[in-house]
């Protein structure tokens, strides 16, 4: 019998250092083995005592019969999720990780809907809960300041336009004056083998894209290209590099296809999984597409506990908070030009 040839040079997702956390793993935890991990990464400097979230006493009161405390200074009490992005919570604890882990392992993410019955819960909570995730991770990616060599296109999502049975009914889709008004497009910058920062525009005109790039990529570096008339005015900005997508998709000088890739992404999970994503949360999607795509080489475990601590150091969020029982605070995120 003949040997089977071995495979080298597997991609990292199918190798056993990817999968270091799984979800079996965190459904046989106890909940108190959740409340400790809770603690630990919540209060991580003080090695998991706890520190009153009103007023910065580490001086607190510990309660047998419920896993909450109580400031000595305030006299407050408070839980481990008081004042983060769990604040309120009706799930367990074990819950909340066992969410997160799911979130984490979708790498193409995961729908609220699967969510909701993996967890057993009502798609409402599963929806709420999915974009708490997101706006805590995203917080963190739109703070960044990118630098070096740097990535920059824009395209379009949502607002689905179904063709005209006959032939001579329909149009051409990809006009503005065609389109539903729904369509947003989404402009990333993304560093040569670095980070992703994406923001949603009104659409890819001079102003906007100004805007975009000059929040989000410091002065000088080097910026790749296509051909489109807005950059012309970010050449005294930045050292621009075009490349003319007409003509070739990279010329060894000038090249997005890194950029391109992220959309690719994102279309992805736009199509495969959500099928549809409103205008106004199009911003909490792209911001999660590029936290995949910058953790893309890490271990499940340790991007479970990035996820976690981001949770669990963001405030509660005015957006999620109350969202189905009339909270009308969340708005559309959009550069307007």
């Amino acid at each position: 019998m003949m040997n089977s040839p071995k495979h080298t040079g597997s991609h990292f997702l199918l190798s056993a250092k990817a999968r270091t956390v799984s979800v079996a793993q965190i459904a046989r935890l106890s909940d108190e083995d959740a409340f400790e991990t809770f603690k630990q990464i919540r209060w991580a400097f003080t090695d998991g005592e706890p520190i009153c979230p009103h007023c910065g006493s580490i001086e607190c009161w510990s309660f047998k019969a419920r896993r909450i405390f109580k400031c000595k200074s305030c006299e407050k009490q408070f839980s481990v999720t008081s004042g983060t992005i769990f604040a309120g919570r009706k799930l367990a604890i074990r819950d909340y990780l066992l969410a997160i882990a799911l979130f984490v392992n979708a790498h193409k993410g995961i729908s609220a809907l699967q969510l909701s019955r993996d967890l057993g819960v009502q798609y409402k909570t599963a929806f709420v809960l999915a974009h708490k995730l997101r706006e805590a991770i995203g917080a963190e990616v739109q703070s960044r300041q990118l630098e070096g060599e740097v990535e920059v296109d824009g395209a379009y999502f949502g607002g689905y336009v179904k063709p005209k049975n006959w032939k001579e009914n329909r149009v051409d889709r990809r006009l503005r004056r065609n389109q539903n008004g729904k369509r947003r497009c989404v402009f990333v910058i993304r560093e040569r083998d670095g980070r992703t920062v994406p923001v949603v525009i009104s659409s890819e005109n001079t102003a906007s894209v100004h805007a975009a790039m000059a929040g989000n990529i410091r002065p000088g570096s080097i910026v790749h290209a296509d051909e489109n008339s807005a950059y012309d005015a970010m050449h005294g900005l930045y050292d621009m590099m075009r490349i003319n997508h007409s003509e070739v998709y990279s010329d060894g000088v000038a090249c997005t296809n890194g950029a391109e890739g992220w959309f690719s992404r994102l279309r992805r999970a736009e199509i495969g999984q959500h099928h549809h994503i409103a205008g106004k949360y199009l911003h909490a999607y792209a911001n999660e597409m590029a936290f995949r795509e910058d953790h893309r080489r890490q271990d499940n475990g340790s991007v479970l506990c990035d996820v976690l601590k981001r949770a669990l150091w963001h405030p509660t969020s005015r957006n999620w908070s109350g969202y189905w029982q009339g909270n009308k605070q969340l708005g559309e995120v959009i550069i307007q030009a």
